[in-house]
């Protein structure tokens, strides 16, 4: 069975008129299915088209509300906090990140978090609308518990990514998008479908032993912070997630720790709800606010030329700018179209006849 490459627009349309089916206006279907194929392009393949259904599950199980009232509950000129009334954060991630970059262009900065929202995408589709306004976006949002802290058997943190993404001049722009774990949930799932092992400093058992199973989350294993284990610094993936949960949830009032809701519909919802949703956050700087757009950009040529020109070690090409991959997985898939695996061309066939829409 091999992979079948589908154009960009086809699936866009598809995406479309099935968040139109769950009962999205048609502006809403449109910026969902623009964040949520912005993955398949950039090559993040665990979050893109493949998660539709799951985003429909949701829906099914009146967890997502198709029509939000996204409201501002409170604010100031430089911050706000945002309700996403349940809505999905494929809606309500971009309503935030506007008015971020809002309020920057008022006062120079802008800093949303969001409550009582849902999985949002990839953070990288939210933190790049600041590019082209010469400013500097960051997004980060919390997400259902599968991680454990360092020391521990308990899974209490979510994969919890940060992205930043900052403009350059003549160069692409510099766009760092990373969960805090050693490795996204998302590339567990991938090697799940195509039944492989998973890499050492992955993934942890219920006792909290090093294995390679891919489906050990499913047997009371947990996702490892970023390092893996105390002596490559998983204490320092474990921080770097718990301050994401710290920004999205503690300023926001969403869920936190192993609270947040999960993805997955049949998982069921923790039984205390400490706060609303899922919760995120968003930052817009403008460069101007700082020094003036020419030298920065001017300066940021000249750091991303210098990373361009260091010495890569022997058997590897070059050395890599963040963002570098993903902005050429996307001029690849534009032209040559998005590869599907079979299981998740299945996926959605049968979510099409289920909704009455045609794949």
């Amino acid at each position: 069975m091999h992979d079948t490459n589908y154009a960009y627009q086809q699936l866009l349309d598809f995406t479309i008129q099935i968040f139109k089916k769950i009962g999205c206006p048609q502006a809403d279907a449109v910026t969902a299915a623009e964040v949520l194929l912005s993955a398949d392009l950039r090559g993040v393949d665990s979050h893109g088209v493949a998660r539709l259904a799951g985003y429909v599950r949701l829906w099914e199980a009146k967890r997502v509300n198709a029509t939000p009232q996204i409201r501002v509950i409170h604010e100031t000129p430089s911050t706000a906090v945002v309700d996403g009334d349940s809505g999905l954060g494929l809606v309500v991630a971009p309503f935030a990140m506007n008015l971020a970059i809002e309020k920057a262009r008022q006062v120079g900065t802008g800093w949303v978090s969001v409550q009582h929202s849902n999985h949002y995408g990839i953070a990288a589709a939210h933190a790049m609308k600041a590019l082209e306004h010469d400013m500097i976006g960051i997004s980060m949002t919390n997400a259902s518990p599968l991680v454990a802290p360092t020391f521990s058997t308990s899974k209490m943190l979510g994969t919890n990514p940060i992205c930043v993404a900052a403009p350059a001049g003549n160069e692409p722009a510099f766009v760092a998008d990373l969960a805090t774990t050693t490795a996204a949930n998302g590339k567990l799932e991938i090697l799940q479908r195509k039944n492989e092992a998973a890499p050492q400093g992955w993934v942890q058992d219920a006792e909290g032993n090093s294995t390679t199973d891919a489906n050990i989350l499913k047997k009371g294993g947990a996702l490892l912070p970023l390092g893996g284990d105390r002596e490559h610094g998983s204490h320092k993936g474990y921080a770097l997630g718990a301050v994401v949960d710290l920004f999205s949830a503690l300023l926001s009032g969403a869920n936190y720790a192993p609270w947040v809701p999960p993805f997955p519909a049949y998982v069921p919802m923790p039984e205390r709800q400490p706060g609303k949703g899922i919760g995120h956050f968003f930052g817009a700087m403008r460069v101007d606010a700082f020094r003036t757009v020419a030298d920065y950009k001017r300066d940021m040529d000249d750091w991303i030329g210098g990373f361009r020109k260091a010495a890569p070690i022997p058997g590897q090409e070059r050395v890599l700018i963040p963002g570098d991959p993903e902005r050429e997985m996307e001029t690849e898939r534009r032209s040559h179209g998005i590869p599907l695996l079979p299981a998740v061309v299945a996926d959605l066939k049968a979510l099409a006849a289920k909704l009455d829409v045609v794949f």
